[in-house]
């Protein structure tokens, strides 16, 4: 490389010899020069003072969470949060708990380890998704304390967070009833789930089949190294079929699973390229076959649909957990 850099500068001084020399172009005052543009800052919702902020759930920096609690003369109904950003950024102030302090349900926003940080779990996805199962069986070892009635607890998130709640929702209890922490011995199962933009399976061919231009995914299970493009993922398939029947939502489909909404921004196009193929509701549309036929109630609302009770997932969160 460094021979290759030493050639191009020689070549680069023999051109400069052979040309006439130029008139210096003038200099540009700094003060009417154009500034480069900041990045811009994310901005989270206001919400109120957490009743329990940056209450730690794991030995990791990010397995932190912030609590609000819900004025309620009885165990109120809670609302787990999990934050999207491609497991690899966001952050537990995303979510705006108003709305749903308002209705008397209490809300949980969690931080977990992205998979940049866990670069030696295998596969780095089992760190934000266990993070994620632990924090929910944290929340409910506080239930008495924090008022919270065990059974109504709903997850909701966007993106990497919505496929997360999709995980907790379908896999089967993580409870150890023959642990000697009570924290392991409480439930992972969900009353509901509610989620946006989520990506429904993590099996790579599937998602060609559904979205000819995929492009997510593949860093859940390969190493940064290992993880070029989506045709390294795709590639990979064989190897990793074991750990996508244990992380991907729609592989873990079961009939006793709770109801989930699933809400995307625009239409779906089976089959056809997407202008966000990591959004897309086609993502919706096949799991919403799979649930129908494995007797799951799933819920789809995307732009021009009728058949919907729910046009958000605050809707339908609110409309599930204080259901009576």
């Amino acid at each position: 490389m460094k021979f290759a850099l030493s050639l191009l500068f020689l070549a680069t001084i023999s051109f400069a010899a052979e040309v006439p020399a130029q008139k210096a172009a003038p200099k540009k005052d700094p003060a009417t020069a154009a500034k480069p543009k900041a990045a811009a800052k994310k901005v989270y919702p206001k919400n109120p003072t957490p009743t329990v902020a940056n209450f730690k759930y794991g030995p990791h920096e990010r397995n932190v969470l912030d609590f609000w609690k819900a004025a309620s003369d009885k165990p109120a109904p809670l609302l787990f949060y999990i934050h999207g950003g491609g497991w690899m950024g966001g952050d537990k102030a995303g979510i705006a708990v108003e709305p749903f302090l308002k209705e008397g349900i209490s809300v949980v926003s969690i931080n977990y380890r992205y998979i940049s940080q866990a670069q030696d779990v295998v596969p780095p996805v089992k760190a934000p998704l266990h993070d994620a199962a632990l924090a929910l069986q944290t929340v409910r070892s506080k239930a008495a304390e924090w008022n919270i009635d065990k059974v109504r607890i709903g997850a909701s998130g966007g993106s990497a967070g919505a496929c997360s709640s999709l995980w907790l929702a379908f896999h089967p209890d993580m409870a150890d009833p023959k642990s000697s922490d009570p924290v392991a011995r409480e439930s992972t199962r969900l009353f509901c789930a509610a989620v946006n933009g989520a990506q429904t399976t993590l099996d790579p061919q599937q998602m060609k089949e559904w979205t000819p231009n995929s492009r997510y995914g593949g860093h859940a299970f390969l190493k940064k190294e290992d993880y070029k493009d989506f045709a390294a993922f795709l590639a990979a398939r064989e190897k990793i079929l074991p750990w996508i029947a244990e992380y991907s939502p729609y592989a873990l489909v079961s009939s006793d699973d709770p109801p989930v909404y699933l809400n995307y921004s625009a239409p779906p196009a089976l089959g056809q390229e997407q202008k966000d193929p990591t959004h897309t509701a086609n993502f919706g549309v096949k799991l919403q076959e799979h649930c129908k036929a494995g007797g799951v109630v799933c819920e789809l609302f995307y732009p021009g649909v009728t058949d919907v009770k729910s046009k958000s997932s605050v809707e339908y969160l609110i409309a599930t957990l204080k259901k009576p």
